[in-house]
């Protein structure tokens, strides 16, 4: 459905995007990579908010950077930095928005205040609403067309656990008819309901495939052991320490290594986020 072939989007002599190739079809991609990978820069382009400086984005072969009416007419799009209206309760925010994408069907307001668990909250000013509440008005502004790609940038930043539980399980529920693009650096939010997982780092795309695939290559990698702290002083340096938490008298301590790295380590199943690490790890021995 949608292409992107070898996009570039240059700042003076920097490349925030450095020669980004793929092809995406419906179903949840994460788009993943710290601050300044270039995520934002990329989803800005695929929505038509910005040109890249060379390279085609192709929606069903057709060309959105001659022609960004194609992409505008079938896109969702929910920003990083979303705000509301202080003075407009959530239905005339909606009805706002409708009125610019020319949706007249007031029905289809009530649908997506519903979709979103927003239709008691209907009339309530939007300025008031919680973090989450705010994201699940913008997924529902960004559904008004019914559209066939959703683009979302950051959605749980500033959210509690709940919130982002809910708006991840919206998310996952929208990629089943649609494609849905979701930027993020917290990889726990795309690790249940992405199909596809796109790496940036640096600009450039290092990876893009399934979260199994992630999670195979880190498979016997991921150790386990309870230490004590000079037993752990001495291990950290020779291994790649995921996480370390004090236990009492000892620390418990989640690691990568080829092989056991210590008697006392038991082999662990790699979360998501762990399994990227040691990749990124394994990707900076090689380069050295």
């Amino acid at each position: 459905m949608l292409h992107i072939e070898n996009v570039v989007k240059a700042f003076g002599k920097h490349n925030a995007v450095d020669g980004v190739s793929l092809r995406l079809e419906p179903g949840v991609v994460g788009l993943i990579g710290h601050n300044g990978a270039g995520k934002s820069t990329l989803m800005q382009m695929l929505a038509t908010l910005t040109r890249p400086t060379s390279g085609r984005i192709l929606l069903d072969g057709q060309d959105i950077v001659a022609k960004p009416e194609l992409m505008r007419s079938r896109l969702g799009y929910l920003p990083q930095d979303f705000g509301v209206y202080p003075h407009l309760t959530a239905f005339e925010f909606l009805q706002y928005f409708a009125a610019l994408k020319g949706v007249r069907d007031r029905r289809r307001l009530h649908e997506m205040l519903e979709l979103v668990n927003l239709h008691e909250q209907a009339r309530r000013p939007a300025a008031g609403f919680s973090g989450g509440m705010r994201q699940r008005l913008g997924i529902a502004q960004a559904l008004l067309g019914e559209p066939d790609v959703l683009i979302v940038d950051e959605p749980t930043a500033g959210l509690d656990p709940e919130e982002r539980l809910r708006l991840r399980h919206l998310l996952g529920d929208l990629g089943r008819q649609r494609l849905v693009i979701v930027s993020t650096h917290i990889v726990s939010d795309v690790e249940n309901m992405a199909t596809r997982l796109a790496i940036l780092r640096q600009g450039r795309l290092v990876a893009f495939e399934a979260p199994d695939a992630v999670l195979a290559r880190a498979a016997g990698r991921v150790w386990t052991a309870l230490l004590a702290p000079a037993a752990y002083e001495a291990l950290r340096g020779r291994v790649q320490v995921l996480q370390a938490q004090p236990q009492g008298s000892r620390v418990q301590v989640r690691m990568a290594h080829p092989s056991r790295p210590c008697a006392e380590a038991e082999p662990a199943q790699a979360s998501l986020e762990e399994a990227l690490m040691v990749q990124r790890d394994a990707d900076v021995r090689v380069a050295a």
